[in-house]
């Protein structure tokens, strides 16, 4: 069986990542930010005897090292991804998102593994100059983050043109489903209108994203990490379609027979130049290479994240008095 490292793996995608491959049969190693709270994220909901957590930092490039030897594939999802922090704090991205991947790539390349597919953010590409969005579209550093993104993704392309090394460039559209972050607009509806507030506060509701459930976007990784014509590409995984967020909360409010109102909280507002307008992303790439078709459309997907919310036990981790930069 092949052994498979997961970066990240305590997080959002990281840990339905790290579920999809064991149910799959794989070996996972998968990395959980170290802390002293020996804490592992959403992993402590995981147990399966093909599963080994380790705690470390991807910035520290001889950790990285070690944890790479007799790895076959490497999912590198460990990032710092909150677009708000990144205008407080551009330093730690330029850390964690370039320097990390920088020694994830050098790691890869020393002990030779079969295949490493990096995480990119559809952030990269900035308001949409052109729809679908194919992987040709310009990139646009609109925020820190995003440009983190794109230096991290052209390092990462850079050591398969001067190294050889296997790289794919993952390039994942809004996800949204189970155990996401508040920080993300989908679960802020939900857990703001489950906790039965009267009025809930959201930013902008004029853009529009292409909203992928998680399940697709893991079974995209993993269909691109079993396609060898996919080395040395950046391939968008996306949905074909957008929706304006304020249609997101007609839907969400629809289902959940949500009566309040909505108000804008500033706070949640982007920097003018800095908001990203328009994401709808061209999949054509990732089809041809490997078959791949999202499952879930936004009403299923959007469905499936209300019922996990709705749980008492799942809701109590998230806190809607409290916005998450």
């Amino acid at each position: 069986m092949q052994k498979i490292l997961v970066t990240g793996a305590d997080g959002f995608i990281g840990s339905h990542l790290t579920q999809s491959l064991l149910d799959e049969g794989y070996v996972v190693v998968a990395l959980s930010y170290y802390n002293s709270f020996n804490y592992r994220g959403w992993l402590e909901h995981i147990v399966h005897p093909n599963l080994t957590i380790i705690s470390g930092d991807i910035r520290d490039p001889n950790f990285c090292r070690n944890i790479m030897v007799g790895i076959d594939t490497v999912f590198h999802l460990a990032a710092l991804i909150g677009i708000p922090y990144s205008y407080i704090s551009p330093d730690n991205y330029v850390d964690v998102n370039i320097k990390g991947t920088l020694n994830i790539c050098q790691a890869a390349k020393e002990t030779g593994v079969n295949r490493l597919l990096v995480t990119s953010t559809s952030e990269v590409y900035g308001s949409a100059k052109y729809v679908p969005i194919d992987e040709n579209h310009p990139k646009q550093p609109q925020s820190p983050y995003s440009a983190s993104k794109i230096g991290a993704d052209s390092l990462a392309l850079s050591f398969y043109y001067s190294y050889d090394l296997p790289v794919t460039v993952v390039r994942p559209f809004n996800v949204y489903g189970p155990r996401q972050s508040t920080r993300a607009i989908i679960p802020t509806i939900i857990t703001q209108i489950a906790y039965g507030k009267s009025t809930i506060q959201l930013g902008d509701l004029s853009t529009s994203r292409d909203f992928n459930y998680v399940k697709d976007t893991c079974k995209g990784f993993i269909q691109l990490a079993k396609c060898n014509e996919a080395v040395g590409q950046e391939v968008n995984i996306s949905s074909n379609t957008e929706i304006v967020i304020r249609d997101i909360v007609y839907l969400i409010s629809t289902i959940m027979d949500y009566k309040g109102t909505i108000t804008e909280d500033t706070e949640r507002l982007r920097p003018k130049n800095s908001e990203v307008s328009r994401l709808k992303g061209d999949n054509g790439k990732i089809h041809s290479l490997t078959g791949y078709t999202p499952e879930y459309d936004i009403q299923s997907g959007i469905k499936k994240t209300i019922e996990w919310f709705s749980d008492k036990n799942n809701l109590k981790m998230f806190n809607p008095n409290i916005y998450n930069v």
